[in-house]
């Protein structure tokens, strides 16, 4: 046997002490939020495993909405666990995926803070252990603001693909002078269909829309509210409504670069005939003139008497 023995310095492997929880949401229950919410606990648990110290102690995984009220079971099963100190670490894809919003991110984060919980937002690379409490909060609250942007882009988006394939709901949205029936679709309603007819027919007979009004509560015919007294924009709204043709115009705002026409969308009130003349009529009484040079009142505004 050699004198010259070797010894070797072996470290002693690090005691696992940080229980970690791993917190993963995805909004939806589609195939793509699925295999979203399968990556995230994949890529967390790899991260878990890799930090010495670090012991994976549970998963929680909530399928929920942005939507108030929203069950988020896991997440409250998280917190509570974390209250019973079975929790030293939470660490999530990024702030989003945490909370829904900025209040319960704060909320969720204050709760923590008191309970000693480190949580980590791995894509943020934000740690609450060593991050300043200001910088968490500036960061989130730009991560909400385009969140806010992003999902306002989307809304915006479905809105336009719904009316572009007919499917939007938008098309069959009540007016007065129509009722829904079983099916959801606009039926006319005789009761107050007369009353739309009628104020059609005065502003072609030379009544202003002040008239229109007067002559309304002289019958002591309801609002749309079903209160007695009329205000303007009701009737001038009613007197540029193309449903009452039957077609349906979406989009038609000026800030929209698109409008989608739905052509017999339903039963008409009035005739094609008389509401292109209402139109004409209304341009024509129009203390507004506008040329190449821009635009210019009229000397006199159009008189609120009868011609």
């Amino acid at each position: 046997m050699s004198d010259n023995k070797r010894v070797h310095f072996i470290p002693p492997i690090p005691k696992r002490e940080k229980r970690v929880g791993i917190y993963c949401r995805v909004s939806t229950n589609s195939v793509e939020q699925l295999q979203s919410l399968t990556a995230q606990v994949s890529h967390l648990t790899r991260i878990t495993a890799a930090t010495p110290q670090w012991l994976l102690a549970d998963v929680y995984m909530d399928i929920s909405t942005s939507k108030t009220g929203s069950s988020r079971k896991e997440f409250n099963r998280m917190l509570e666990d974390c209250q019973s100190r079975k929790l030293d670490i939470v660490i999530t894809k990024n702030i989003s995926r945490f909370g829904r919003d900025t209040v319960e991110t704060f909320d969720a984060l204050n709760q923590l803070k008191t309970l000693g919980i480190r949580v980590i937002f791995e894509q943020e690379e934000l740690d609450t252990a060593n991050t300043d409490s200001d910088l968490i909060i500036s960061v989130i609250e730009s991560v909400a603001q385009a969140e806010n942007e992003s999902r306002s882009e989307n809304i915006k988006w479905g809105i336009k693909n719904r009316a572009a394939s007919g499917k939007s709901k938008l098309y069959d949205r009540k007016c007065y002078g129509y009722k829904h029936d079983a099916a959801g679709r606009l039926i006319i309603d005789e009761e107050t269909a007369k009353n739309v007819k009628l104020i059609f027919d005065l502003y072609l007979n030379g009544q202003s829309v002040i008239g229109i009004i007067t002559e309304l509560e002289r019958r002591k015919i309801p609002t749309p509210t079903g209160k007695e007294k009329w205000c303007k924009r009701t009737i001038d709204v009613m007197l540029s409504n193309e449903k009452y043709t039957g077609d349906v115009m979406l989009l038609k705002s000026g800030k929209s670069e698109v409008q989608y026409l739905s052509s017999d969308n339903n039963p008409a009130v009035i005739s094609k005939k008389i509401f292109e003349a209402v139109q004409a009529e209304k341009k024509r009484r129009s203390n507004v003139v506008k040329n190449e040079s821009g635009s210019n009142r009229k000397n006199s505004k159009y008189s609120s008497k009868k011609r």
